[in-house]
């Protein structure tokens, strides 16, 4: 058996990481073993940029934490090298840029398993919401389909107050 100061280290690494995924949107477990130091120092900073918590975890300690959450169903993916990356703001952060660097590093980096509100998702899915454009692109998108009939109504009123053939501009100018 440990002795107290271990066993007290271990279980405040055990409430961090509880503390980590309940206040998680989503997370994604990840198996890194033979990336490089510049890999991996590309991939914290790009992590970093996009707000995403990024560790290595040990096995029994995250395994404990999992199951503090309700998690139990990712527990038979926890063996080998592990790290986790979870997101508070953006969902589909951590999928996103973890399934990028599954792309550049063919092989080395695997998605293991993940969780998005409190459920564990399958790998399917976790490459789904990976494709998804970030939320300002969709919020952009979104923008641009609303503004697109005001624009056609405002092109339309143009052209009709130009029927005439004089300016719009004109018209208001003379009119004072």
């Amino acid at each position: 058996m440990p002795n107290a100061k271990v066993l007290s280290e271990k279980q405040a690494v055990v409430a961090a990481l509880t503390e980590q995924l309940k206040n998680a949107s989503s997370g994604v477990l990840v198996d890194y073993k033979g990336i490089t130091v510049a890999e991996d120092t590309a991939l914290r900073t790009e992590l970093r940029q996009n707000e995403v918590q990024y560790g290595v975890v040990k096995n029994t300690l995250v395994r404990f934490a999992l199951n503090n959450v309700g998690l139990e169903g990712l527990d038979d993916v926890l063996n080998g090298t592990t790290s986790l990356a979870t997101s508070a703001g953006d969902p589909i952060a951590p999928m996103r840029v973890v399934n990028k660097y599954v792309k550049q590093l063919n092989g080395k980096f695997e998605i293991k398993g993940g969780f998005m509100d409190g459920k564990v998702i399958s790998l399917e899915e976790i490459q789904a919401l990976a494709e998804l454009p970030s939320k300002e692109v969709l919020q952009a998108q979104a923008l641009g389909m609303m503004l697109a009939p005001i624009t056609s109504l405002a092109i339309v009123l143009k052209a009709i107050a130009e029927k005439n053939g004089e300016p719009a501009e004109a018209e208001a100018s003379a009119a004072e």
